[in-house]
This record gives C-alpha cells, structure tokens and sequence, in this order.
C-alpha cells in the first residue's frame, strides 16, 4: 500500500483536487483538495486507529476501514494537479464536489452556495431584489441539509452548526434567515440556543464526536412582517463572499 509520493513528484505536483474511491463498487466518496502528501492522509489516519475507536470514525473513515476489512485498498486518483493558485483549486475542487452526491465530505466545497443549481433557480434567485438589513441577522445557507437531507426549513437551519468561538454571537441574532443559492426561504426567531447533543436535539441524528461542539436552536417562524421584509429576497453580495465553506454570515458584530 502506498503511503506517499516519492520526493521528486510530490514536490512537482503542486496543488491538486483528489478523489477517494471504492473498489468494491466504483463509488467515489470523499473529494479534497491539497499538495504534496495530503490524497494519502485519510488513509494513513484510519491507521492510526485501532478496533476500540469505531465509535469515534466519521463516515469517510469508516468507508476506508470497511474497505481495509475486506481486504482491499482505497483507490487514490488526482483529478486535477499543476494548480498554482489555491483559490483555484478551491474552486474545482467545489466544482468535483457537486458532481458526486452523497460524499463522505463532512460540509460542502468552498463557495457552496455558488454551486450546481437548476437555471430556474439562479434566475430566481438573481432576479430577486437583495433584502436591506435593519436587525441582527444570522444567515445560514441551507443548500446541503435542506436538498439532502429532506427536512423542512425550519429543521434544515436549526441544527446543527460548528458556530464555534461565535456561539455568543449567535444568541444575540434577532433572526435567523435560510437561504439557498443566496434567496431566502425562511425568516426564524430563535428562543434558545442550545450545544446539538442527542438529549437536547433527539429528534436528529447525532453529531459524530469529532465534530462537536456544534450547535442548534429552539425556534419558530418569524412573523408576517419580518418575512416578507426578508424572504423570496435575494442575500446582499456582501454577505455571500467568495472562497469559504463555511455557511453561516452574520450582518452584525
């Protein structure tokens, strides 16, 4: 099994956009950008655990180990190498992301939000007039939980969010708004932000251990006032900026 690149082509490949797949069927589940030794890591990594840490795989990780259990090899393949600029790397690398649904990639490629879509969608979407802010706003783009996991909006955005050192922040938002392809779909109050633990959100399924802490909150709709001053509007291009995965903005401080 092979570890790593020789010294004299991993130094010649520059930034690069990788797929990791399955030999026992061809799928390919997980998509990364990197350099040098980064395709190899995943692998090595599942290594390094033994049979006493299953309860702490991820999916990508418990692929790699069900497919060592069956004697095989994860099947490493470069989708792209040579890139000199990571911002452009970030990009295919989104662009790979969005042609495999149903990856192991804990959140989406950076710049989800400007990924694949219907051409309805987008003219909705840029047809619509940019809201004006005039509260604190938490935005939450909704495109991976609410297209892939078939639940309402309310559920798509409430949980469950890696707000991190900004989880203050968060429980000072007035509303929350979800939003896929930058038009909102929903305007939300929340009353109470809580860690997404299964006692606090039994209702979803758990947040693996090596994600956490993330959080989710308690809410309901916003009234019809601050829905039809936000929602069918499109999010202002200040807060949808370039070359980030992460999904959450904030229109305040």
């Amino acid at each position: 099994m092979r570890k790593h690149f020789p010294s004299d082509v991993g130094d010649k490949l520059g930034y690069y956009v990788y797929r990791l797949i399955d030999p026992r069927n061809g799928e390919t589940f997980y998509v990364g950008k990197g350099s040098d030794n980064r395709i190899f890591e995943h692998a090595n990594g599942e290594l390094k655990l033994g049979p006493q840490d299953n309860g702490l795989l991820d999916t990508k990780l418990q692929r790699i180990r069900d497919i060592r259990d069956a004697g095989l090899e994860v099947v490493h393949v470069i989708h792209r190498h040579g890139i000199k600029d990571a911002e452009i790397a970030f990009q295919i690398e989104a662009a790979v992301i969005d042609a495999y649904p149903g990856l192991a990639n804990r959140v989406g490629g950076h710049d989800s939000d400007f990924g694949v879509a219907h051409v309805e969608e987008l003219i909705a979407a840029y047809g619509a007039e940019p809201f004006e802010p005039t509260h604190r706003l938490l935005l939450i783009n909704i495109r991976k939980t609410y297209e892939e996991g078939n639940r309402s909006i309310l559920d798509a955005v409430r949980y469950a969010w890696a707000v991190g050192k900004n989880a203050e922040r968060a429980k000072r938002a007035e509303f929350v708004l979800a939003h896929v392809h930058g038009l909102v779909k929903g305007a939300f109050a929340p009353t109470k932000w809580l860690e997404a633990t299964e006692q606090n959100f039994p209702m979803f399924e758990p947040v693996p251990v090596e994600q956490r802490p993330r959080w989710g909150f308690e809410g309901e709709e916003a009234d019809e006032a601050i829905r039809k001053q936000y929602v069918h509007k499109r999010v202002p291009d200040v807060y949808r900026k370039k070359g980030t995965a992460n999904p959450i903005r904030f229109t305040f401080k």
